[in-house]
């Protein structure tokens, strides 16, 4: 599976960026969840990956 990546790569920077200069620590989750909304509030998207979690708990396919 390959990761996902921005579709605006200059505007990822300036979101990163932003995260920077707003947060203590960087990289942190809560600044790459920051980061991620503002880019996607300045119309950033994302290509390729997915980004579905996961579903824990039994799985449906596993035989019995």
């Amino acid at each position: 599976m390959s990761a996902a990546k921005p579709s605006n790569p200059a505007l990822w920077s300036r979101a990163k960026s932003a995260a920077k200069k707003k947060f203590d620590v960087y990289p942190s989750a809560y600044a790459n969840a920051w980061a991620s909304k503002w880019y996607k509030s300045k119309g950033g998207g994302w290509s390729g990956g997915n980004n579905k979690v996961a579903s824990r708990g039994k799985s449906k396919n596993k035989k019995t």
